[in-house]
């Protein structure tokens, strides 16, 4: 991260001084307010800098590593053409992470399951890695199976997809697909078919715990109290550091 951070500085820059922090201070201050999403004036206070400099610093390690292309996830082309190794199983779930209560089309954002505002994070892992391939963001309103129609994702026919069942109808769209067996009106699961929604759950759970990885990180975790157009950046950086980390072990 302070190579990324490094190269991205050496740039010419026509406005602007230098920071008052070295690289290395300039990554902490961004891991800090990640993991423990104090506000900016907390972490200027440990500074001893002011908020505007510890807000421009966490802007500028963002866009440094993302342009840097060091801190990228695979992306949806993996599922289908292939780019890198294609993965012959993937598991699929959406986690919500509640936002301040928007001023306008507050409608959209409701999360009739979180009975709160809330913005949505579809993951796509191979669960045989841990590796997370893919993510996609929408409106806390959106159900979940309508964010995966949105997301324009394509798995590759040999590749098996298990999801929960909030996927309904999936298999319209991806015949190998699994989800879990229902419980029909005014009648019961047979034995056969809770033994499979057992063993779907126990291959699925993999997902939630890398859900909770990510929401180790307090601004995924708390009221999301930032301007909603980074929030997608953030999270892709949060998940190609769990990569990272990941790879690294």
């Amino acid at each position: 991260m302070v190579d990324a951070l490094n190269q991205e500085s050496q740039k010419p820059s026509k406005v602007g001084r230098p920071c008052a922090l070295s690289p290395q201070a300039q990554v902490l201050v961004a891991l800090e307010y990640w993991r423990e999403y104090r506000t900016y004036f907390h972490i200027s206070t440990d500074w001893q800098v002011s908020e505007s400099t510890i807000c421009r610093t966490v802007h500028r390690v963002e866009d440094a590593l993302m342009q840097s292309g060091q801190f990228r996830l695979p992306r949806k082309k993996r599922l289908f053409k292939g780019f890198g190794p294609r993965p012959q199983v993937v598991v699929m779930d959406v986690t919500e992470m509640p936002i301040e209560r928007p001023k306008r089309k507050q409608r959209s954002f409701y999360s009739g399951k979180k009975k709160q505002h809330t913005l949505k994070c579809q993951v796509i892992m191979d669960p045989l890695t841990g590796e997370i391939i893919c993510t996609f963001f929408g409106k806390g309103r959106r159900h979940d199976f309508a964010l995966f129609k949105a997301s324009g994702i394509h798995f590759h026919p040999e590749t098996a997809s298990i999801e929960d069942s909030g996927y309904q109808g999936i298999a319209r769209y991806h015949a190998n697909s699994f989800i879990p067996k229902k419980k029909p009106k005014d009648g019961e699961l047979s034995t056969l078919e809770k033994e499979y929604n057992r063993e779907l759950g126990s291959q699925r759970i993999c997902v939630e715990h890398v859900n909770r990885r990510l929401k180790i990180f307090r601004i995924l975790q708390q009221r999301y109290r930032n301007r909603r157009r980074r929030f997608g950046l953030r999270c892709n950086l949060i998940a190609s550091l769990y990569n990272y980390e990941l790879m690294a072990a």
